[in-house]
C-alpha cells in the first residue's frame, strides 16, 4: 500500500484484503484524551465556534476538535466543493478563498482523475454534483449498499444518516443493507427510506455512532477489502445531543501521532459527547484549518494535499 502517494479515497479502489465489520481490532476503552481549549485561537472565533486539542504521550496521538454552535444564527456550516479546473485545492486555500471561520477536508474522492471525480453522494446549494454510490465489486461479486452521509439544511440543523440518490432526489435508510464478505445482502424495500432533504450532503463513512452507541457496519456499508478499518490520519464529524457539530481531526505517521482505527476514532468522537458520528477522507488528505491557522502537520508534513470537497463554517 502506498500510504504516503494515496488519500484513503483512492485506497478504497485499490487495496485488497478482509477485515470484519464486528470485529474490534483494538480496545478503545484505555484511550482517555484531556481537551485543552486553544485560547491563542478561540479569542479570535466568534462566539459559538470552539477550538480543543489533545496530546496523549502514552499512546502517541496528537488530535484537534472544534465545537460549532448549529444553533446560533451568526453560525452557518455549508459542503464545499472546488471550483478549480481539476477540482482540487488544499483546504487551507479553500479557507483562504471564501474567508471560512473553520474548514477541513470532506469527502473520499479520485485523486488520479483530472478533473478529480467525488466517490459518494456530493450535493452542494441543493445541486446533486455526484450521486450516492449504489453498489461495488469485491472480486466478481456485487454488493449492493447504502453509505453514510452528512446533511445541513436551510435552517442550520444537520443529520448523520446512510442514503441512497435516484436522479436528483436523495433518500435516508432506516438501516443498511446487511453485506458480510463474500455473502451480498439482500436490497432493502423502499418502504424503509425516506427523503432526504437536506441542501448540502457529504458523502464518507461508515458510520462511527448510532444513537449515542459506537456502531461501526464495516462490513454492511462494504468496506471491508479497504485499509479504511486501519490505522490512519483521521477526519470525522459528529453531532451532539443538543445538535452542535463535532469536527474532528487525529494527526498520523508520524512519530509524535500514529493515528487511530476506526473504533478508538469512536471511542474519541462518545468521550467528546456525538450522539452520531462519521468517518470522513483519512490520510494524507486530513487538513483542519481554524481561523487561517493550519493546526496539525498533515500524514508529518507542512504539506496539504489537494482535496476536492470540504465542510466549511462560516460566522456572520
Amino acid at each position: 500500500m502506498l500510504k504516503h502517494l494515496i488519500p484513503l479515497s483512492f485506497a478504497l479502489i485499490l487495496l485488497t484484503g478482509c477485515h470484519s465489520g464486528q470485529e474490534k481490532p483494538n480496545d478503545p476503552k484505555g484511550l482517555e484524551l484531556e481537551w485543552t481549549p486553544i485560547d491563542s485561537i478561540n479569542h479570535n472565533l466568534p462566539e459559538g465556534i470552539k477550538a480543543f486539542q489533545a496530546i496523549h504521550a502514552g499512546a502517541n496521538l496528537r488530535a484537534w476538535y472544534v465545537r460549532v454552535q448549529e444553533s446560533s444564527p451568526e453560525i452557518e456550516s455549508r459542503v464545499i466543493v472546488s471550483e478549480d479546473e481539476d477540482r482540487r485545492e488544499t483546504v487551507s486555500e479553500f479557507a483562504n478563498r471564501l474567508g471560512a471561520a473553520v474548514m477541513i477536508n470532506g469527502g473520499y474522492f479520485r485523486m488520479d482523475l483530472n478533473p478529480a471525480d467525488h466517490v459518494g453522494i456530493l450535493k452542494v446549494d441543493n445541486t446533486l454534483i455526484h450521486a450516492a454510490t449504489s453498489s461495488v465489486l469485491r472480486g466478481e461479486q456485487r454488493f449492493y449498499l447504502h453509505r453514510a452521509a452528512i446533511g445541513f439544511d436551510e435552517n442550520d440543523k444537520l443529520a448523520i444518516n446512510w442514503v441512497s440518490s435516484s436522479g436528483d432526489s436523495v433518500y435516508s435508510w432506516d438501516r443498511p443493507i446487511y453485506n458480510v464478505p463474500e455473502h451480498p445482502g439482500a436490497q432493502i424495500d423502499t418502504s424503509h427510506r425516506h427523503i432526504w432533504t437536506y441542501r448540502d450532503i457529504l458523502g464518507g463513512g461508515p458510520l462511527l455512532i448510532r444513537d449515542g452507541e459506537i456502531f461501526i457496519p464495516i462490513d454492511e456499508e462494504v468496506f471491508f477489502g479497504t485499509a479504511i478499518p486501519d490505522v490512519h490520519p483521521r477526519t470525522a464529524a459528529g453531532k451532539t445531543k443538543n445538535g452542535d457539530l463535532i469536527l474532528l481531526l487525529v494527526d498520523g505517521r508520524q512519530l509524535i501521532s500514529r493515528g487511530v482505527d476506526l473504533w478508538e476514532l469512536a471511542k474519541i468522537l462518545l468521550d467528546i459527547g456525538c450522539e452520531d458520528a462519521i468517518n470522513l477522507d483519512g490520510g494524507g488528505s486530513s487538513a483542519l484549518v481554524v481561523n487561517g491557522v493550519l493546526l496539525n502537520r498533515p500524514a508529518g508534513t507542512s504539506t496539504e494535499r489537494e482535496v476536492m470537497s470540504a465542510i466549511a463554517v462560516f460566522s456572520n
